[in-house]
């Protein structure tokens, strides 16, 4: 996994642009990243404990994530949504899988837990790159709509 502060840089980069440059999906995915991976650092467990158990608070954020972005994808006329959600939906998996086995290793947990978070960025970063163009194109059906 990429260190903190370059996983923070990237998020701040992509969630930024979104807020400025998006519709009112993209700017819900930003604004469920940015809160998520805050929650996430505040309800992790303790250093020498993280990921040697199901780790509950993460579980917990991981889960009302998935729960705004499926009903995001429910409501958009767009594509992209759905795979953010199903993407998260893996992520959710990541938790069941060390309940399953509490013999996984820490680092594998917590790889799981995390990486799916990057294709999720990249997604919504082309999802906005592409309603920025097409705004810019003048789609005049688009242009009233602010999804994309």
């Amino acid at each position: 996994m990429l260190p903190p502060l370059v996983y923070t840089l990237i998020l701040l980069a992509v969630c930024g642009y979104a807020f400025v440059a998006g519709g009112r999906e993209h700017k819900v995915v930003a604004s469920v990243s940015v809160i998520a991976s805050i929650v996430t650092v505040v309800v992790m467990g303790p250093v020498e404990r993280r990921y040697g158990g199901v780790e509950m608070g993460v579980l917990l954020v991981d889960l009302a994530v998935l729960a705004v972005y499926v009903a995001l994808a429910l409501r958009s006329d767009r594509f992209w949504p759905l795979w953010v959600a199903g993407l998260q939906l893996t992520t959710s998996f990541s938790h069941a899988a060390k309940a399953v086995n509490l013999a996984l290793l820490p680092q594998a947990y917590a790889a799981a837990a995390r990486f799916w978070v990057y294709p999720i960025l990249l997604i919504l970063l082309i999802a906005t790159v592409r309603h920025a163009l097409r705004l810019r194109e003048g789609e005049p059906w688009r242009m009233q709509s602010s999804t994309g």
